[in-house]
């Protein structure tokens, strides 16, 4: 196996995606290897998960910085130590300048929990059942200097189910994210996934990768749910 590309994850919490990252990470044939984890609050749960792994830190806190171009310049120069040529979001919770972006266009990667372009930024499994959707669910995408609109990598549906609650639907849909942004973690890091004239661009898919989208019927046992989930580039 050719070397593992070495990536980056950035986060602001318990850094649940990031474990399932690290995890699949650790599997002997993936092409990806977690070298570090960055967080904006030295507070955050994911930090010390990560240690517990033997995986770098670095706790940033925004208000240590006299600017956000100081901080990020900060976020750089850890990740250009690391040699981190992939960087993941994973529940990071502030916005990247376009300046930062752009060094890494094509190389940075985020998570959101709903089916861009629908419902960009927060309270979005509120937003979903407000807008009464049958499916639900979340998307992994090349981060551009627009809030969760860069280019759709990868994204995984869930069915929403009439007796649902914000917290019940975000725990589906959860579970979803952690199967798919380690899935597209390795088309990337493989090449398979590219950023070319503002597009994802897909090559060399198997049938596997190519899955139709799965939607129950609202109503099924919840339980069963996240057995049925299946992805799409």
């Amino acid at each position: 196996m050719s070397a593992r590309v070495k990536t980056a994850i950035l986060i602001s919490g318990r850094g649940s995606n990031m474990q399932a990252l690290v995890a699949a990470a650790a599997e002997r044939d993936y092409p990806a290897e977690i070298v570090g984890v960055v967080s904006d609050r030295p507070e955050a749960g994911g930090l010390a998960v990560a240690a517990a792994h033997g995986i770098a830190t670095a706790a940033l806190p925004r208000g240590d910085f006299p600017s956000r171009d100081a901080h990020e310049a900060a976020i750089d120069l850890v990740l250009r130590d690391w040699g981190a040529e992939i960087v993941c979001l994973a529940g990071y919770m502030r916005m990247l300048s376009a300046g930062f972006v752009e060094r890494r266009l094509g190389r940075v990667i985020n998570i959101h929990p709903s089916l861009l372009p629908l419902f960009k930024g927060l309270d979005t499994h509120s937003r979903a059942l407000e807008a009464g959707v049958s499916l639900h669910g979340c998307t992994v995408h090349f981060v551009t200097a627009g809030m969760d609109e860069g280019p759709i990598i990868g994204q995984a549906a869930v069915p929403v189910s009439p007796s649902d609650t914000p917290d019940t639907l975000a725990s589906r849909v959860l579970h979803a994210e952690h199967q798919l942004y380690g899935r597209v973690l390795r088309w990337v890091a493989e090449g398979r996934v590219t950023l070319e004239n503002g597009r994802a661009v897909h090559t060399g898919f198997t049938a596997d990768d190519s899955a139709a989208l799965i939607a129950p019927t609202p109503g099924i046992d919840p339980a069963h749910l996240e057995n049925l989930a299946r992805f799409t580039p």
